[in-house]
């Protein structure tokens, strides 16, 4: 989820434990001189994650309305806003799903914004959806910190604040907002692994970029990924394990890991807006053996995977499940139902093979012919 994805300009880097580094200069060999060594597995990650306040998430069926709560919605003449912190297929994907349930319970959408990653932007998104007093706010904060002071007027104003992963800072389910809608974090990183595992053959040489901000959301994917690959797959190594904290700056950073890695075999990425500039990247030096997973449907790299090699696959949020959730939580708000602190969506696995109905399942449509090229 590019929602991550995420606070995008500034932040500490996240601890990220677990992937072993041969340095093979250190002895004077190269790669050639120094035989493979079968490893042994490590001991088997944890499906648990926690949300940034510690909240324990539930299955999005935990969001239900009965009959009776549906009439009382319907009959509320309610409104909603969204206010995002980037486009992508993703958000509309999401937008797509919310917009879906508001529908269905007569809930009228008034304004969608999106701040293009940047905190100031958001801000002043959010003084414009208050002029037009929305009962519910769909949201996701670019920057924790001072969206807690943006998204103030919000709840002062009484009004039901919903939350996509990310709230701001010191806000609390069932008093600031009503509840996060997710995915199920711990399943999206072991997807990416099984994903670049499999796609390798079990085996070579991988370089990690990941998002270098403290980002509750994108770090416990990030470090699932590592886990699940040194679990699954010993003999995959991460050679290079590099951050960015602007999505732009992705392609030079591969561009260097390449270079410095002839016997790179793969790259696992935050998500997938980013993952476009290690394509890129990929396609400037000339290789065809390097494979790229990352996160979130996308059709640029979806293009890029049906046409060659370079994308061994993507992973998706379950994205029209976590649009629904998000409209049935504002419900749950208007009629002052208590809702789950966190619900998480089980996220998708695409490739090559199932192109059309992983994105059909996550999208809701099949893929566009910018993808599929007919």
């Amino acid at each position: 989820m590019n929602t991550a994805h995420p606070l995008r300009r500034r932040g500490l880097r996240a601890a990220l434990v677990g992937a072993v580094t041969v340095i093979l200069a250190l002895s004077g060999c190269s790669a050639a001189d120094t035989p493979a060594a079968s490893s042994t597995p490590a001991a088997k990650p944890s499906l648990e994650f926690t949300g940034p306040n510690g909240e324990k998430p539930g299955p999005l069926s935990d969001l239900t309305l009965t009959a009776d709560e549906e009439a009382k919605v319907k009959a509320g003449t309610y409104t909603a806003a969204f206010v995002w912190h980037t486009s992508s297929d993703f958000v509309t994907a999401v937008e797509k799903g919310a917009r879906q349930e508001f529908a269905k319970l007569g809930i009228k959408v008034v304004a969608s914004t999106q701040a293009g990653f940047n905190a100031a932007t958001q801000a002043n998104n959010v003084q414009t959806v208050l002029a037009l007093h929305p009962s519910i706010v769909v949201a996701i904060a670019v920057d924790p910190t001072s969206a807690a002071t943006a998204f103030k007027p919000v709840v002062d104003a009484g009004i039901k604040l919903v939350i996509m992963t990310t709230p701001p800072a010191g806000y609390k389910a069932g008093t600031d907002f009503v509840s996060i809608v997710t995915e199920d974090l711990a399943k999206a990183g072991r997807d990416n692994a099984e994903i670049l595992g499999d796609a390798l053959g079990k085996k070579g040489e991988i370089g990690y970029l990941s998002y270098n901000a403290n980002f509750w959301f994108t770090n416990q994917r990030d470090t699932s990924f590592k886990n699940w690959l040194a679990y699954e797959y010993p003999d995959v190594k991460i050679v290079d394990d590099e951050g960015f904290a602007d999505e732009t700056a992705t392609q030079s950073i591969a561009a260097a890991m390449i270079a410095k890695h002839p016997n790179l075999k793969g790259i696992y990425v935050s998500w997938a807006t980013a993952a476009q500039g290690v394509v890129a990247a990929i396609k400037a030096s000339g290789r065809t053996d390097i494979k790229v997973v990352t996160n979130d449907l996308d059709t640029t790299l979806g293009a890029a995977m049906v046409s060659g090699d370079t994308v061994a696959g993507m992973v998706g949020n379950g994205s029209l499940g976590i649009g629904k959730g998000l409209a049935l939580a504002g419900a749950y708000g208007v009629i002052g139902k208590a809702a789950p602190e966190l619900v998480a969506s089980d996220p998708t696995k695409v490739t090559k093979a199932d192109l059309d109905k992983g994105w059909e399942a996550d999208y809701g449509t099949k893929p566009p012919s910018s993808v599929t090229g007919g």
